[in-house]
């Protein structure tokens, strides 16, 4: 049994996105199912629905959420980090629930 929460099928799409409190970022996973309707996997664990790719991005927008995938040095730099710090958590919803928060180290 495929459990559509946990399980990306072949003809979902997943972006990443993040938001920043100081050198904290906080992720977001943005997927986007083959029938148009999309999914946020949030910082807490939970699984919010909607029912199209432009209805999340604009909720992760107005949480003033990033893509990444859109992000360059400057965008990072902006936000007080680089790139190179930025590595999207990997695992099951289950494992990921832990690793939404990242706080980066501080610099000197």
């Amino acid at each position: 049994m495929n459990d559509e929460t946990t399980a990306p099928t072949a003809t979902a799409r997943d972006q990443w996105w993040l938001a920043t409190i100081g050198r904290t970022v906080v992720w977001a996973r943005l997927r986007v199912r083959e029938a148009g309707t999309a999914e946020v996997f949030d910082s807490d664990g939970n699984t919010l629905a909607y029912d199209s790719e432009d209805s999340a991005r604009a909720a992760l927008m107005d949480a003033e959420f990033s893509a990444v995938d859109g992000m360059d040095e400057d965008d990072a730099a902006a936000r007080g980090f680089t790139l190179a710090e930025l590595d999207p958590p990997t695992g099951s919803d289950d494992e990921l629930a832990g690793r939404m928060v990242l706080k980066l180290p501080s610099r000197h």
